[in-house]
């Protein structure tokens, strides 16, 4: 094992250590967080900053969020091994790497041809093999519906109601809801076929959910 690698690994079970110190309790998103080199989603040239807690800047304008934001919404999906998971906004494919981690059988869609591209190849070489699909996010996936938890990775003004409608009976989504300002941390639970209930968990700031794909 050489020395970069066991120096990457200690700086990701570090993160871990972090965020429990930061109240991220579920020994399941810990785990995962220890283990899956963080620095790998990113830009070389921010290499320094990729165990930090904190955001930073990927293609197209977009970020991968902060770990503590990352380990909170896994948190929230209280995940069992395979269950099968929606996430809208692969990104740089950190989170999905996270959930795959986690046992979950993940659905990933990007609007951004560039970065779902990046991301399939960059979890395929780690090993990854999540469901990566190319489209708008708002429309979900209704042919691999329906899912167990749908977790959302940016911000919609309203809730989109054709994600409600791709959750199992008993399962629930997690998203930040709102505006450009700031989000609620949201979670829905579908109780019946045409029943949801709500809660709030923090305030979070995501970039806004889009509609629409872009090549």
């Amino acid at each position: 094992m050489s020395d970069t690698f066991q120096n990457n690994h200690r700086e990701a079970e570090n993160l871990a250590r972090d965020l429990r110190r930061k109240g991220i309790r579920d020994e399941r998103v810990l785990a995962a967080i220890g283990k899956v080199p963080r620095h790998l989603f990113i830009d070389e040239g921010l290499r320094e900053y990729a165990y930090l807690d904190k955001p930073l800047p990927i293609e197209k304008g977009q970020t991968i969020s902060q770990p503590y934001t990352v380990a909170y919404q896994s948190e929230l999906l209280k995940l069992k091994p395979g269950e099968k998971v929606l996430e809208i906004g692969t990104g740089s494919g950190y989170q999905a790497a996270i959930l795959c981690e986690m046992g979950a059988d993940v659905y990933s869609i990007e609007r951004y041809k560039e970065l779902y591209l990046t991301a399939k190849k960059r979890l395929n070489k780690l090993g990854y093999s999540p469901n990566l699909f190319f489209g708008d996010g708002y429309e979900g996936l209704p042919e691999h519906a329906p899912f167990d938890k749908i977790l959302v990775t940016a911000a919609p003004d309203e809730i989109p109601e054709k994600l409600l409608r791709q959750l199992r009976v008993g399962g629930w989504m997690v998203l930040p809801l709102g505006g450009r300002m700031g989000q609620k941390m949201t979670v829905i639970k579908r109780v019946s076929e045409e029943k949801f209930s709500e809660s709030e968990h923090g305030d979070f700031i995501f970039v806004p959910m889009q509609k629409g794909t872009e090549e």
